[in-house]
């Protein structure tokens, strides 16, 4: 199963200039999300996870389901003033602006192993702060796992120290 064929494009979203890679059709195919879920786990190669980190808002998508299928904890990394308790939080530059992220202070205890989990690769921005959120409160990053990686923006460069997967790359 090819899952670019569930990864539609859409021109000018959410800015001109902009090509949007949708997601969509890949969640609303039953077969395609199972296969996606499969190809994400099978890249951790047998790894101890204690918790998967899954950024706003699309990683929270196949972050809850990887962290079911691998027995741990998920935790979601929000942006500001979305989460009810204290927080820390990193500030990133997207492809197209910046903005940032915040994670519960009480959600990694120091030595849990952790999967980050976003829906694309694309500037490493916002993935670097995940990153950088995680190794704060304590956490050993075991790898960055995403459903797509969009190369030609060079985001791996910002995360090379990291074990890094992606199912489908542009």
């Amino acid at each position: 199963m090819k899952l670019e064929n569930y990864i539609r494009d859409i021109q000018g979203f959410p800015k001109e200039g902009i090509l949007f890679k949708d997601i969509t059709p890949l969640l609303n195919d039953a077969k395609a999300t199972h296969e996606c879920l499969k190809i994400l786990v099978e890249s951790l190669k047998g790894q101890k996870i204690n918790k998967v980190v899954g950024a706003e808002s699309r990683g929270f998508l196949f972050g809850m389901l990887l962290a079911q299928e691998l027995n741990a904890g998920f935790v979601p990394v929000r942006k500001p003033n979305k989460l009810p308790y204290e927080t820390i939080s990193a500030s990133y530059a997207l492809e197209y602006g910046t903005d940032t992220l915040e994670i519960h202070k009480d959600a990694i205890q120091k030595g849990d192993k952790v999967l980050i989990h976003d829906d694309v690769l694309a500037t490493g921005g916002t993935a670097k702060a995940v990153c950088e959120l995680v190794e704060k409160l304590g956490g050993e990053i075991v790898q960055l796992n995403f459903l797509m990686e969009l190369t030609f923006l060079k985001g791996r460069e910002k995360i090379k120290e990291y074990d890094i997967f992606a199912a489908v790359t542009y």
